[in-house]
């Protein structure tokens, strides 16, 4: 199991490599919406903005109101934003949940 301080360098690493691709990120992802990340085997959770293709404010806690909510265990949050798990097999396979609208989703597959 991944501890609170992996996930949560795994969140930064998503943030800084989505700010390295600002640019043509903004263009697949023209949208702001509030974002949080739920921990379910440590029981924790992030919650940032997501804008211009970018994650900013990105802190602890969780954020109730977030329109995009991804849910997962710490290992599998590791996995995914190190690339070594597939989002949409592990969302097809129950591993991860988003909880999002549907255009919201159609616009985060561009990204991911």
């Amino acid at each position: 199991m991944a501890t609170v301080e992996e996930c949560r360098a795994a969140l930064q690493k998503l943030a800084a490599r989505l700010a390295e691709n600002a640019a043509a990120a903004r263009e697949k992802l023209d949208f702001d919406r509030s974002l949080a990340c739920r921990i379910t085997d440590l029981d924790v959770a992030f919650h940032g903005q997501l804008q211009g293709g970018q994650i900013s404010g990105l802190t602890d806690g969780d954020d109730p109101r977030a329109k995009i909510k991804l849910t997962s265990t710490s290992d599998d949050l590791v996995a995914l934003v190190n690339g070594e798990l597939n989002v949409m097999q592990a969302w097809t396979g129950g591993r991860i949940k988003i909880d999002a609208g549907v255009f919201d989703l159609l616009k985060l597959r561009k990204l991911l």
